[in-house]
């Protein structure tokens, strides 16, 4: 049975697809098997993997609407062992399609049943937002992993994420809860990133992992090359990072 988690941060350019992207990439060099979810409309971590968002046969819209199964919609990418859910524009009108549904919040989480058997981690990379989407991913979901900005606003609307959680995990999925946090564009020579990261730590404690990501330009080129780290640049410093918190992930999941 896998584990499934989602990179969760309703703000933007917080580093949550290049997270998932890139985490997904490193599990599989690490002998795993993988699912990428890719469930935010703009499908940045399908096209980052080299997919061609606009010639789909069948994607995650697919199956949050029951026309495919997970296993119909999947593509394989260039990473040995990484499978991806890919996404498009057409999951636009998926929030309103499903508005008045039965269980609309639980789609993705029937649809992953058959997925998690065969998978060792299934990542989910949730949109910019706190919707319907969102909601299915933590309805899937074992745990949450929040990307963190060490940038003035990170902490903004932390409250609302917190909030939205604890509804979920009142209400349809008991077992919800957050897995960890990583600090993304992260630069030690600043004091506002020391201050951003000590907030962070006094809030959420243990779940911090040690692993913190860099501001890297290699990071933000290898999307635009439809590739994940490892295979763009390996021997960056994002690279490096990227490896070190996925054997964290690894570790703290496999010891769940």
């Amino acid at each position: 049975m896998s584990i499934v988690l989602a990179f969760a941060n309703q703000k933007g350019g917080t580093g949550k697809t290049t997270t998932a992207v890139n985490v997904a990439a490193y599990a599989a060099n690490a002998n795993k098997s993988v699912l990428l979810v890719d469930l935010d409309p703009q499908g940045n971590a399908t096209s980052g993997l080299g997919v061609g968002k606009h010639a789909l046969k069948a994607s995650v819209y697919d199956v949050l609407t029951n026309t495919a199964t997970a296993v119909q919609a999947v593509c394989r990418t260039k990473v040995q062992g990484l499978d991806l859910l890919p996404s498009n524009m057409s999951l636009v009108g998926a929030e309103l399609e499903l508005v008045n549904e039965m269980a609309r919040e639980n789609r993705l989480k029937e649809g992953l049943v058959a997925a998690r058997q065969t998978y060792d981690y299934i990542f989910v990379d949730c949109p910019p937002s706190l919707g319907l989407l969102t909601v299915n991913a933590f309805a899937a979901a074992d745990g949450i992993i929040v990307p963190m900005q060490c940038e003035y606003y990170a902490l903004e609307g932390l409250s609302q994420l917190i909030n939205s959680i604890n509804l979920v995990k009142r209400h349809i999925n008991p077992s919800l809860s957050i897995f960890g946090v990583v600090l993304t564009m992260y630069d030690p020579r600043l004091n506002l990133t020391q201050q951003v990261e000590t907030e962070v730590k006094s809030y959420f404690g243990e779940k911090v992992f040690n692993s913190v990501i860099p501001r890297n330009i290699r990071l933000s080129e290898a999307p635009s090359h439809g590739l994940p780290i490892c295979l763009y640049d390996g021997r960056s410093k994002g690279a490096e990072s990227y490896m070190a918190l996925t054997r964290e992930i690894i570790r703290r999941g496999d010891g769940r």
